[in-house]
């Protein structure tokens, strides 16, 4: 404390970018925590509504590609961390990152925010850059642009983080817990160095307070050295799993492997191939002199067993705040549905179902929450596992995101193919498709009370894209009577059974 009393960070306010994203996420609560004043960037400020510390920020709608927005968010900022990425696949997504960092980096000169904070990836030492992948490569670039910006930048460089929910943990995890014998890439005996997540928060967090002199890069690691295969060797300990058989094939490139990660764990390939592409090099931290700024308590970095016993804890006691997938996938749709019920925007086709529930309207709303993941959908499990499996061959996301949470969701969660659109506590969940379609769709429930007792409505959705969503609608339209209107029976069923009971009820 100061001598009056306060803390240093009082006063100081902290712009976070990707505040809905994992590191974002549980960012913002540890600054609050340490003292600061936290203002947070998003594009939907809706998403982050239901978020425990939702009523501790102020949220300001913006975008880093947007100047103009990012001259308000900025305003009276001493603090701006830099947390968006781009995972697009796509050729230009380098150009946009470039862009974003370029007018990130502008504007926090002419804003007079006194440091920019940056979490990257750790490149491996004595590669060109040109050999990298083109995800480290812009990692990288954007770290340089920060660096360049005329404010003083803090760019911390991190290989494989492991925490509940990380991309990392669970890549590692469903590998290990689904494959008790695997043919794996030959990237399994390159050596990583993981840290676990709490120590990034740590090291985010004390970058705050960096002196002005202090622009340059800092490599973040645990304390141990291991190759992928050690990885799965130890979670298999850690975990309690017999020992795993690991047979390394060299043919597998990053490409193929991705795909393969992608058919086994609920990372899409889209997102797994850069977290593959990034292990084909050697990423070993080759300094500390973090700790120089931001000292490392006793038992700190964490060691990689007890990082995964903490985060395997998390997910077992169902309290992962927030998960890889909190932030939208590249190509996946975002625009809301319209609240005008005749949509000028063109066709809108829709299948409504309408169901009486013989229970009281709190059963019916815990069974409408408690949807996906491990509950399943309520109806024809085979035809949503076929469906899932179609849109992960399509490189969609599939059903295996689940859900972060076993009984409660917020706006912006991922739920298997579906996100969170709006949520009315007891009434109304609003799901929007983010599966691969040639249009747009939503899914709504809504339990309602009337004189006549209490109902249960379902309402599907679909905005199509040219010909091809026409014909998608159509030919789909067909199986809507057996799985919509079986879905709608199974949840007034299971409703009604809970109500009875007292308590939830797998579906069907």
């Amino acid at each position: 404390m100061d001598s009056d009393g306060s803390t240093a960070e009082a006063g100081v306010r902290c712009l976070v970018t990707g505040p809905g994203g994992y590191i974002g996420g549980r960012l913002v609560p540890e600054l609050l925590d340490a003292g600061y004043t936290v203002r947070c960037l998003a594009r939907t400020p809706a998403n982050l509504r239901d978020y425990p510390w939702a009523d501790r920020v102020e949220v300001v709608r913006a975008d880093v590609t947007d100047a103009g927005s990012l001259r308000t968010a900025l305003r009276d900022v001493q603090v701006a961390y830099y947390l968006v990425h781009s995972m697009n696949a796509g050729r230009d997504f380098e150009k946009k990152d470039r862009l974003a960092a370029e007018t990130f980096a502008t504007e926090c000169r002419k804003a007079g925010v006194r440091r920019i904070v940056y979490l990257g990836g750790l490149n491996p030492a004595d590669v060109p850059e040109h050999e990298l992948s083109p995800h480290l490569r812009s990692r990288a670039e954007v770290g340089r642009i920060l660096l360049a910006s005329g404010v003083p930048t803090t760019v911390l460089r991190a290989a494989v983080v492991i925490g509940s929910g990380s991309a990392s943990f669970e890549m590692l995890r469903y590998l290990t817990e689904r494959l008790p014998v695997m043919v794996t890439p030959s990237w399994v005996g390159t050596h990583v160095q993981p840290i676990a997540v709490r120590d990034v928060l740590r090291y985010l967090v004390g970058s705050a307070r960096m002196p002005e002199d202090v622009n340059r890069t800092f490599d973040i690691g645990g304390p141990d050295v291991l190759t992928y295969r050690q990885m799965m060797e130890r979670y298999a300990l850690v975990a309690g799993l017999p020992r795993r058989l690991i047979v390394p094939v060299p043919m597998l490139t990053p490409r193929l492997s991705s795909h393969w990660i992608g058919l086994v764990t609920p990372v899409p390939a889209a997102l797994a191939r850069p977290l593959a592409e990034s292990l084909r090099h050697e990423v070993v931290c080759a300094e500390h002199d973090i700790s120089d700024h931001v000292p490392d308590p006793p038992g700190t970095p964490l060691p990689f067993d007890r990082a995964l016993t903490l985060a395997l804890q998390r997910v077992r006691q169902t309290q992962v705040t927030t998960r890889w997938s909190s932030a939208s996938l590249p190509g996946a749709p975002s625009d809301p549905l319209p609240t005008d019920p005749d949509w000028a925007g063109g066709s809108l086709y829709t299948d409504e179902r309408t169901q009486d529930v013989h229970a009281d309207l709190d059963a019916l709303w815990r069974v409408i929450e408690g949807i996906g993941g491990e509950n399943g959908w309520y109806s024809f499990p085979l035809a949503w596992a076929v469906r899932g499996w179609l849109d992960r061959l399509v490189g969609g996301v599939g059903l295996r995101r689940g859900r972060r949470d076993a009984n409660r969701l917020r706006v912006g969660d991922a739920l298997d193919f579906w996100r969170v659109e709006e949520i009315e506590r007891g009434q109304l969940l609003r799901l929007r498709a983010e599966m691969r379609l040639p249009g747009l769709a939503w899914l709504e429930m809504r339990a309602e009370r009337d004189d006549d007792g209490v109902r249960y409505r379902q309402r599907a959705l679909f905005h199509p894209r040219g010909l091809a969503g026409h014909l998608y609608w159509w030919s789909v339209a067909p199986f809507h009577a057996t799985v919509f209107n079986g879905m709608a029976r199974s949840i007034a069923r299971t409703a009604e059974r809970a109500g009875t009971s007292g308590g939830a009820t797998q579906a069907d």
